[in-house]
């Protein structure tokens, strides 16, 4: 009689335990993290996770919204669109309703369709894409939805304030545009030209050319023709490896002209750049370095160091996207996307820098002031890669000045 009952004892156990389980799981608020953790770009990646994590355990967790804390779950694409949504399908399984992705526009343009999709299809189980980094124009433009948000300023964004540096600089006279075969590698060639050939009728592009992404070991015949060429400086939206070893033919060929980029800047470029890049390579960028314009930003730039001391506080948007999104939250009073969505829309958020942050309703994407920078060891507090070399702000550009039109049409739910 007792073997008999013991099944029923064990299901109620079992049933129990589900029970628990699930109600574990509606106490937290899963962010899904969808970036490289392996592969070439895996020290982005990686590093991008620990800036997560720390946001949230020390900003997000010590006063969660609606009393759940968020739990950071990690899930490695490899830089493959395909692998992406593998990786998302992945996330939704585990319960998240919000995934975070920054690094490669090829892999945002495949998330953001896929969420769209998804969540028509299962308006009970909707999910938010936080993007804080991959800015081609297109995802809060034509390719805008309801579900994504943008917390980087986009690459036309960024080079319309680039050109305005470039061509106060009468010393440049010709440029060459240099940048990885994808959407994003396009779109800065593109705004490259668009923008200087506004700006400037003394500025000839002397060269404009798109090379495979993550596969070019050796940048050298590339940099021979940008000898040949005759240019007084360099445009690249290379990032990660693709960057390192563009930065290392560079100086390898005594190239001694001004590089302007995007992403030339921490996960080893720094440290690989050195001496031979001072005074030479300017990124443009959001999220100020040194000097820090607030006591909260250096702290919490020092308590990182102090957490991760092989790591660099390198994406200060990471730390803009989850203290809105908790905003978000609080405001809306649910954690439902579809309510958090709509709190999102037109918010003013003034950041731990002191930056006063607006998500535009129209199209989702984040308007700010943005930096450009210049890679030296002149005054340098916060270095990166532990290499006494990092990036001194040499012009900010106030939010207002960097607002541009939206073709976005957004199709927002009923």
């Amino acid at each position: 009689m007792r073997l008999s009952r013991m099944p029923r004892v064990m299901l109620a156990l079992a049933a129990a335990g589900s029970i628990s389980m699930a109600a574990h799981a509606e106490d937290t608020i899963k962010i899904g993290f969808i970036d490289p953790l392996s592969g070439p770009f895996a020290a982005t990646g990686s590093n991008g996770l620990k800036q997560v994590q720390f946001a949230v355990d020390t900003l997000i967790n010590t006063d969660p919204p609606l009393g759940k804390k968020f739990e950071v779950l990690s899930y490695d694409n490899q830089i493959s669109p395909k692998e992406s949504l593998l990786q998302l399908k992945k996330a939704i399984g585990d319960g998240v309703h919000y995934i975070m992705q920054g690094n490669s526009s090829g892999v945002a343009n495949a998330l953001t369709e896929a969420v769209e999709k998804h969540n028509s299809r299962n308006p009970d189980e909707q999910i938010l894409y936080m993007n804080y980094s991959a800015v081609d124009p297109a995802l809060t433009n034509e390719k805008c939805n309801f579900w994504h948000f943008r917390f980087d300023a986009n690459a036309d964004m960024k080079m319309n304030a680039l050109a305005d540096f470039i061509v106060s600089q009468p010393e440049i006279k010709k440029i060459y545009i240099i940048g990885q075969d994808y959407s994003f590698g396009k779109a800065v060639a593109a705004a490259a030209n668009l923008y200087l050939g506004e700006k400037s009728t003394t500025i000839e592009v002397v060269g404009d050319e798109l090379h495979p992404i993550g596969k070019v070991k050796d940048f050298a015949p590339y940099v021979t023709k940008i000898k040949d060429s005759g240019a007084d400086a360099i445009i690249t939206g290379n990032w990660g490896a693709d960057m390192l070893n563009l930065a290392k033919a560079v100086n390898q060929a005594g190239l001694n002209i001004p590089i302007f980029t995007y992403y030339a800047a921490y996960d080893g470029i720094t440290a690989a750049i050195g001496e031979s890049g001072k005074g030479q390579i300017f990124l443009i960028h959001e999220g100020h370095v040194n000097p820090a314009p607030s006591e909260a930003l250096r702290d919490y730039h020092k308590a990182f160091k102090a957490k991760y001391p092989e790591g660099d506080l390198t994406q200060f948007r990471i730390v803009n996207a989850l203290q809105m999104l908790s905003q978000a939250m609080k405001d809306a009073k649910s954690d439902e996307p579809g309510a958090v969505a709509r709190a999102l829309e037109g918010m003013t958020f003034t950041s731990i820098s002191g930056d006063e942050l607006t998500m535009r309703a129209d199209d989702h994407q984040l308007t700010q002031a943005i930096q450009i920078s210049v890679h030296t060891d002149d005054g340098i507090e916060f270095d990166g890669d532990n290499s006494g070399f990092g990036l001194k702000t040499v012009t900010s550009i106030p939010a207002e000045k960097t607002v541009l039109p939206t073709t976005c049409q957004m199709d927002r739910p009923s």
